[in-house]
């Protein structure tokens, strides 16, 4: 009878087991809980990598626009002396600020811009006539001039596509870059990154655009390098 006992209750012990174990399967108390656990970090990745990367993308947008539009503005200069178009750093100056308008409504303050005035020569040799470059400083309303990379006579053939390389002829090249630093930096690098595009074009109202009144050769009204 001991024994018969004894193994109801086990029989017993081992239902009520089993019973709780069906209703700990069943129970999905708090099942949300883990499932958001593992969802918001993947969630949070996929938002804040569209909200940078479509910044990025829009930023890198505008760094094309203004590099199109420095070229575009420099190649109207107009005829003012000798009869060949002519620039000066007050203009230049206010071309570069322009970029300013182009970039909003992001912030220009990262922006670093060169326009150059380039000669091909008859071996198809394209050297660098003059060049300016500009910045934009935190909250300034105009471009502060600066010293480019680029320097008169300096050899610049490997970088203009060969398409351009027109025997005695002259580009206006534009060159423009800014450090894109995303608000969050969750997936991008918190440092930035750096984006960049440059534009080439002709001069549209003379073969060549007289830079700070530097003498022309008369017979073709543009100077030599």
């Amino acid at each position: 009878m001991v024994g018969l006992a004894a193994m109801k209750t086990t029989f017993r012990i081992g239902l009520d087991m089993c019973s709780t174990g069906r209703r700990f399967l069943a129970d999905q108390r708090g099942l949300a809980a883990v499932e958001f656990a593992f969802i918001v970090p993947l969630m949070l990745v996929l938002f804040f990598g569209t909200v940078e990367f479509s910044q990025g993308i829009a930023v890198d947008r505008k760094v094309s626009l203004t590099a199109s539009a420095l070229t575009n503005v420099t190649s109207e200069t107009p005829v003012t002396t000798a009869n060949v178009p002519t620039i000066a750093d007050t203009d230049l100056q206010g071309i570069f600020t322009a970029s300013i308008s182009i970039m909003m409504p992001y912030s220009p303050t990262p922006t670093k811009a060169q326009i150059s005035q380039i000669y091909i020569d008859s071996s198809k040799k394209a050297t660098v006539q003059w060049s300016k470059a500009a910045t934009i400083g935190a909250g300034a309303t105009q471009a502060t001039l600066a010293i480019s990379t680029h320097n008169p006579g300096d050899d610049v053939t490997p970088i203009i596509p060969s398409q351009l390389l027109i025997k005695q002829t002259y580009l206006i090249f534009s060159e423009v870059s800014y450090q894109y630093v995303p608000t969050v930096g969750y997936v991008m690098a918190p440092t930035g990154v750096n984006l960049a595009d440059v534009a080439y074009g002709r001069p549209r109202l003379g073969s060549c655009i007289q830079y700070n009144n530097v003498p022309v050769l008369q017979s073709n009204n543009c100077p030599l390098p």
